[in-house]
């Protein structure tokens, strides 16, 4: 009789042991592939260091899980508790938490970008990536004036800054070195310092990609008769170091005395005044073969070109007619 209660109570437990575990191994089963609680696109980022407690809280922070504990039997579950990639994930309103699982398995991390456009100042994209989202500015310092190439740049959250500015200086040094080698003979500039100066100048003086050859020509051909350059944005660069004047540019702005006003000093400026793009650079060491000596705005944002002061003074007139009609 007392073998036989005993041989019911051991079935008993291991029929309750049965149950117990085909229910939490089909509740395991609905909490993998559930839809995540959200409808829009949310970033799950896990911190270098972070151990699956600390994961866990995270997910139930980020409402990934109902509870920290579901996290953590899933991680177990999927084999996955010790093997958590750092990194941000990006997660769709439809995904599962199996599929976020899926993507921490194989590395499918979430990349920002910072777009660096042509003709910033260092100063500016010293700003710029202080406003990054996820980026670790510590020790981030504006480099050299003109030695950072402007281009899209990819990074993941908690990436130091100032590893984008290697990667930005390596780009344009080896940009640089390749364009050099193919530039037009007798150029009135003998350093690739020099030549990154007069691409700068270009790049600030338009934005319209057909004219900087040209553009390029004429500051060339200044340099080529002892001309002074009469740039405006290196007169504005003498007086803001690199960041916006924020005003119209005034006589009494063209009379300062610096050392990048190049209305009153003849040659080159002593460093860049931004940093210039691809294009600019291009322009500079392969200037178009044309006689232009002047250039002023036309109104249509491009310019107007020409050889003769006479004829220059003709196109600024038009161009003032211009501004005085187009004012309210």
């Amino acid at each position: 009789m007392i073998r036989s209660r005993f041989l019911f109570m051991a079935v008993v437990v291991l029929a309750a042991v049965v149950i117990v575990g085909g229910t939490g191994a089909g509740i395991m089963r609905h909490i993998l592939s559930r839809e995540l609680p959200t409808n829009d696109t949310q970033y799950f980022y896990i911190e270098r260091g972070s151990g699956l407690l600390r994961t866990s809280y995270l997910a139930q922070e980020k409402g990934l899980v109902s509870t920290r504990w579901h996290f953590m039997l899933a991680a177990q579950l999927l084999g996955m508790e010790r093997s958590l990639q750092a990194g941000e994930y990006e997660l769709g309103p439809s995904m599962s938490l199996r599929d976020v699982f899926d993507k921490i398995r194989q590395g499918e991390r979430y990349f920002r970008r910072v777009a660096i456009p042509e003709g910033l100042s260092s100063k500016e994209v010293e700003v710029l990536l202080r406003q990054s989202f996820g980026l670790d500015t510590k020790g981030l310092v504006a480099p050299g004036e003109g030695t950072l190439l402007p281009d899209t740049y990819f990074y993941e959250r908690g990436d130091q800054a100032t590893s984008i500015l290697k990667r930005m200086t390596g780009k344009q040094a080896e940009l640089i070195a390749k364009l050099w080698d193919n530039r037009a003979p007798g150029l009135p500039f003998d350093t690739i310092d020099e030549a990154l100066t007069l691409a700068s100048i270009v790049e600030k003086e338009t934005a319209v990609a057909e004219e900087r050859a040209m553009v390029a020509a004429v500051f060339v051909n200044r340099l080529r008769k002892g001309m002074r350059l009469q740039s405006d944005p290196t007169v504005i660069y003498g007086i803001t170091g690199g960041i916006a004047l924020g005003r119209p540019i005034s006589r009494a702005d063209l009379n300062a005395t610096t050392p990048y006003n190049t209305y009153r000093v003849a040659g080159l400026p002593p460093t860049p005044i931004a940093n210039p793009g691809r294009q600019s650079i291009a322009a500079v060491l392969n200037p178009a073969d044309v006689p232009y000596l002047y250039f002023v705005a036309d109104g249509t944002g491009g310019h107007a070109f020409a050889t003769s002061l006479e004829d220059h003074n003709r196109n600024v007139a038009r161009w003032r007619q211009f501004e005085r009609k187009s004012r309210p």
